[in-house]
């Protein structure tokens, strides 16, 4: 059995390459989003290869929202600046897209194509995307809903390649879809179980220049395990710094020469304990605000001055440390975009989708996920959220 629509996706891709279509990958600015790029875009990097005048083919995009002014997912801004670079084409989404209803409308109206791989839970129905892969949408039977979005990108690049797929290539899509498995906390069940297993054997001398530079770099005699390692690498490769709608990250992961990637890589070490004195320093803040305060069901707070990229990582703590729901947020002209992590057992998206007309954007997985939300509504969401998790 195979995910719906997967074997489309890929005839879709294999006829854009023949046809010699432009073609955009578009992802979340995160690891999975970043991974799943890479993997998808190398993928159509290995077609183009067989083309015998790939001389001529389009270069291959990859975008991701800028997450500080734009948010999550396909946006109008994002949209303008693809336009900007190119009149038509196909766009491939992944790890997003599922919510984006306007946005995708939009994109057919301005000339292109869309197509949707997003592992998130479809809100209301799918876009009017050309095709939409998304294992948990109505009529998708496939047994395992539980694939990062990394590891549906891996299966849709099998699809695609089929007997094409090297063994040294699928190991390395296969490290990438295992760092992505344990970023995003998937249930470490099923597929989800062989894709770490398969994926962490070898990766100490993974053929990605990257990876190896990062191991290089740290030092075994630090961790406990390998998986510890592995959470370091995670937590350094987490950057939302973004260029042009580029994450360094996937630069990071598509550069071919081994010193200019360990460059990078220290780069990254060195701003992510930047980077932890501040979550520790907000972590603190809003632990003593939330002890010197009345006591309700959820912890709800922002402000203008908070950096968004600091506010998954303090959610998480929040939520381990009191065991309450954490909605955290940045507010920023007339909106607000918010973080949030719940206690096991709980669910962020349903929680928000009972309080779905007070937002603009919202979805994610049941223990972490997002939103936008017009300053205006704030008071009345916390209330929505309130009431909600009260009955729990």
């Amino acid at each position: 059995m195979k995910i719906k629509n997967i074997d489309k996706v890929a005839e879709r891709i294999i006829e854009a390459v023949k046809n010699k279509e432009q073609i955009i990958i578009y992802g979340d600015s995160d690891l999975d989003g970043v991974a799943s790029m890479v993997i998808v875009k190398e993928t159509i990097d290995n077609l183009i290869s067989l083309l015998p005048q790939k001389e001529s083919f389009p270069k291959v995009l990859a975008f991701s929202p800028d997450r500080k002014n734009e948010g999550y997912g396909l946006n109008e801004q994002a949209l303008e600046f693809i336009k900007s670079k190119v009149s038509k084409g196909l766009i491939i989404t992944v790890d997003c897209g599922i919510t984006n209803f306007k946005e995708v409308d939009k994109a057919n109206k301005i000339g292109f194509s869309v197509v949707i791989v997003d592992h998130h839970q479809p809100i209301g129905g799918v876009p009017n995307a050309e095709i939409v892969v998304a294992p948990k949408q109505e009529g998708d039977n496939y047994p395992f809903k539980d694939l990062c979005n990394a590891g549906l990108a891996f299966k849709l690049s099998k699809e695609i390649l089929k007997e094409k797929m090297s063994s040294s290539l699928r190991n390395n899509f296969l490290e990438l879809a295992a760092l992505a498995t344990i970023f995003d906390m998937m249930p470490e069940v099923g597929e989800n179980e062989e894709i770490i297993k398969e994926g962490l054997e070898k990766i100490e001398s993974s053929q990605r220049p990257g990876l190896s530079a990062m191991f290089t770099l740290l030092n075994p005699m630090d961790f406990n395990s390998k998986r510890d390692m592995i959470i370091k690498i995670n937590s350094a490769l987490n950057s939302v710094v973004i260029e042009n709608h580029v994450p360094k990250p996937y630069e990071f992961f598509v550069e071919n020469d081994f010193e200019k990637a360990k460059e990078m890589a220290k780069e990254f070490f060195e701003e992510h304990q930047r980077k932890q004195v501040s979550i520790n320093n907000l972590t603190e803040e809003i632990r003593e605000k939330v002890e010197n305060g009345p006591e309700t069901s959820i912890i709800f707070e922002g402000s203008s001055a908070w950096e968004q990229e600091h506010l998954g990582s303090t959610s998480s703590r929040l939520c381990n440390y009191f065991n309450r729901p954490v909605f955290l947020y940045k507010k920023k002209g007339d909106i607000s975009r918010g973080t949030v992590r719940v206690p096991k057992g709980m669910d962020a998206v349903k929680s928000m989708e009972s309080c779905g007309e007070l937002l603009e954007m919202f979805g994610g997985h049941p223990p972490a996920a997002g939103f936008t939300v017009k300053n205006e509504n704030l008071d009345r969401f916390k209330e929505c959220l309130k009431r909600y998790f009260e009955k729990k």
